[in-house]
């Protein structure tokens, strides 16, 4: 019988800056200059046009 093998994947810690809240949606610039966008709702509360968040493993955390 063959062993199951279970991957784990681990996100990498990267830093964005809220560009700009269109709606429902949040742009975020990335360090290297990329943007990304995500939804409102996944970003914690209190998030802002300049907020610099951390996202480690799918979860966003503010950052001074």
């Amino acid at each position: 019988m063959e062993e199951s093998k279970q991957e784990v994947f681990v996100m990498e810690e990267k830093f964005y800056t809220v560009a700009s809240i269109e709606g429902e949606y949040a742009y975020l610039r990335e360090e290297n200059g990329g943007e990304v966008m995500i939804a409102l709702f996944l970003l914690p509360d209190g998030v802002d046009i300049g907020t610099r968040l951390r996202c480690e493993n799918f979860a966003y955390e503010i950052v001074e």
